[in-house]
């Protein structure tokens, strides 16, 4: 019996052998933990399917393995079963039949030397969207495998004219020379693998693929920091990202093109009925966005203890699957960080994410021509302008504002 590296996770095509919890030659049951993967957002745990013995370990600690790859075998109660079919690889290809040899020696230049190619699903999906025959690629990755920036490469090479014939220099008969010794330059290095690299083909998926728009406004904070000091004064310690969340979990509900993912499969703009928040979070081992759900059926008090909690679980590496999947929109707020503006990349496939920046305060001229002291914050909202216009984002953004604004109003709209 196989144990292979399943989907646990929206969009994930590969993992990091971590650490195993057996050896070969133990007997495990059902259900038990056998090896520990890092996938893009946490780090997870394979079990066994059935009883038995662990048969054959299969693939190292630190290699990085596509879905599907199996990971070791178990011999279980009712039987060993057969050793699992080697995959082929280069070094073992099966010599050409005379007829197949003259072929390829006769293959016009330019075309694949192989139908076979080793691409994960997703860098096949961005390919057929760049309308790239991912056979004309040349892979960099492990066994030649093509990656995401291999297509993203030819596609850059193709559009400015550039190919690999036209680049290479012929070759011309020339006197030898003593090779020049260049001094090796001293460097650190730092693994781009895990959850990092994983951040890095999520980001260019979405940057890829969505045309991002960013508009910016400007929020007067006071009244908000005014009403929590009253809240506190109540022993009722609500953070301000808890507001950010219940307004604009009321906003999405009133815009519900910016809670919705575009199917371009299937032609349709899918609206999602329940506000899902995805929060973007600074863990050590790199970006992770747990997930608030049903943000617009939670008051506010049930939104800023399950924050901290996520927050807390994301620092210690402890969130689970369902905890980081399946958000409707995001956000980032990065203010207490110190930023004052960003151009935030969207969280794909959603259609939004908003990002809060710092808040100081400044000089300002009310509506009574009078120069006042007010704590003012800048926001980004990016937002999929396939699915939405412009001003559809500013009404949005308004909306948001006016209820941060004037928090007693916010009130009002509570359910």
């Amino acid at each position: 019996m196989e144990v292979k590296l399943h989907d646990i996770g929206e969009g994930m095509t590969e993992g990091d052998i971590i650490s195993y919890l057996v050896k070969e030659g133990d007997r495990v049951s059902v259900d038990q933990p056998l090896v520990e993967v890092q996938t893009e957002k946490m780090v997870a745990e394979l079990t066994s399917p059935a009883n038995g013995t662990v048969k054959e370990i299969l693939i190292d600690v630190g290699k990085t393995i596509t879905v599907g790859t199996t990971i070791l075998t178990i011999a279980s109660e009712q039987g060993a079963d057969p050793a699992p079919a080697k995959e082929e690889t280069a070094a073992t290809v099966a010599p050409a039949a005379p007829s197949q040899k003259s072929m390829i020696m006769e293959r016009p230049k330019g075309a694949p030397l192989s139908n076979r190619v080793k691409a994960a699903p997703y860098t096949r999906k961005v390919a057929r969207e760049h309308d790239v025959d991912i056979t004309l690629v040349e892979g960099t990755g492990r066994a030649g495998r093509i990656t995401v920036e291999d297509v993203l490469r030819y596609v850059e090479e193709r559009d400015n004219g550039k190919t690999k014939a036209a680049a290479a220099p012929e070759k011309t008969p020339s006197v030898e020379k003593e090779p020049v010794h260049q001094p090796e330059e001293e460097f650190d290095t730092i693994p781009f693998k895990g959850r990092r690299k994983q951040i890095a083909m999520k980001m260019s998926q979405s940057l890829f693929t969505i045309p991002h728009v960013c508009h910016y406004e400007e929020i007067d904070m006071t009244e908000l920091l005014d009403f929590r000091k009253e809240l506190k004064a109540m022993d009722e310690n609500i953070s301000v990202a808890a507001f950010f969340i219940k307004a604009l979990a009321i906003a999405l509900k009133e815009y519900p093109v910016f809670n919705a993912k575009l199917d371009e499969e299937n032609e349709v703009i899918r609206l999602e009925k329940s506000v899902h928040m995805g929060i973007a979070a600074d863990a050590e081992e790199g970006l992770i966005v747990p997930v608030v759900r049903d943000a617009d059926k939670k008051s506010l008090r049930a939104i800023h203890q399950e924050m901290k909690e996520l927050t807390q679980k994301a620092k210690e590496n402890k969130l689970t699957v369902k905890e980081i999947t399946g958000s409707t929109f995001t956000i980032s707020n990065v203010g207490p960080m110190g930023s004052i503006g960003a151009t935030p990349i969207i969280n794909y496939p959603e259609t939004g994410l908003m990002a809060f920046h710092k808040t100081k305060k400044m000089p300002v001229v009310n509506e009574h021509d009078e120069i006042v002291i007010r704590s003012m914050m800048n926001v980004t909202m990016t937002f999929d302008h396939r699915v939405a216009d412009g001003g559809t984002a500013i009404a949005f953004t308004n909306r948001f504002k006016s209820l941060i604004e004037n928090p007693k109003k916010l009130m009002l709209e509570l359910v």
